[in-house]
């Protein structure tokens, strides 16, 4: 059955990386037949085993982590000519890929469902030589959410990146934004700007519900009214699914997006981490990357 490897971020999920390491290994022996191991110790870490695994024809890649974690993985992978099947074990604050495609979030049980996993094409986004497998946000709700603390993160989980992001709205604080996609250009204030390949943001599973992992589509969403009374409007949206429609968001969907903003130290969130200043231009690789998921 081939070789894979794990990559492990043993900080992640308060420390689960290393209760649930041993547990993920032997699970892999039962599918492939050698898994080597190993463990992150600073960013980068797992861009750089991906891109060995990759160049040696490894089978699989598995990653044990957050979304930051799993970003790194296929930004590994995301260039190379054979390209891994990509799996990974949630361990995050969020884990937004692993809600959009049916991935079990305890970590016991997507260890489990490793083991008889199949494959299926999945989208990941370009930007520059970069890349990003579920959301891409701008704006001052983005930043706020940048200034949480890995300290927050593991207190309090997502309810961090929500008090950060309320705290946002109650400043009421626009950016000027231009915005070009397939079907034309729009230009104005917003409070936010969310560019999604999956369903699911902030752990939020009914944000686009539209969105499939190979739909070859960015989801955008314009959030152009920030308060905390339009928050509160537009929270019971998010429930129904029916955000899109909201007094004071534009959505549209498309395969290419450019960004600009007027303040230039203004940065883009990429998949929970901070990225890069504006402009930024984004396309999607259509079905790029095979990932394993449940069987059904």
């Amino acid at each position: 059955m081939g070789k894979a490897m794990l990559i492990v971020n043993p900080s992640s999920g308060k420390e689960k990386g290393k209760v649930y390491k041993d547990r993920a290994y032997q699970a892999l022996l039962r599918r492939f037949d050698e898994v080597e191991v190993k463990e992150t110790q600073k960013g980068g870490d797992a861009t750089e085993f991906a891109r060995v695994a990759a160049d040696n024809n490894y089978e699989a890649v598995i990653a044990m982590g957050g979304d930051g974690t799993l970003n790194e993985v296929i930004n590994g992978i995301a260039e190379k000519p054979h390209r891994p099947a990509f799996g990974f074990i949630p361990l995050g604050t969020v884990n937004d890929l692993a809600r959009s495609l049916g991935v079990p979030l305890r970590p016991d049980r997507a260890i489990k469902a490793l083991e008889t996993a199949r494959k299926r094409s999945m989208d990941i986004g370009k930007i520059g030589d970069t890349y990003f497998m579920n959301v891409l946000a701008a704006g001052m709700i983005a930043e706020a959410v940048d200034k949480v603390s890995v300290e927050q993160k593991t207190k309090f989980g997502s309810v961090a990146y929500f008090a950060e992001g309320l705290k946002a709205f109650a400043r009421h604080e626009l950016l000027e934004f231009e915005v070009k996609y397939d079907d034309g250009e729009w230009d104005g204030k917003a409070g936010l700007v969310i560019a999604s390949l999956t369903n699911s943001v902030g752990g939020m599973e009914q944000w686009a519900p539209e969105a499939e992992v190979d739909d070859g589509l960015i989801h955008v969403f314009i959030l152009t009214k920030l308060g905390l009374i339009d928050a509160a409007k537009i929270l019971p949206q998010i429930a129904l699914g029916t955000l899109k429609k909201a007094d004071g968001v534009m959505y549209f969907s498309t395969t290419k997006l450019e960004i600009a903003c007027t303040d230039p130290d203004v940065k883009v969130n990429v998949d929970g981490d901070s990225g890069d200043t504006f402009p930024i231009a984004i396309e999607v690789l259509r079905e790029h990357l095979d990932v394993l998921v449940p069987t059904k």
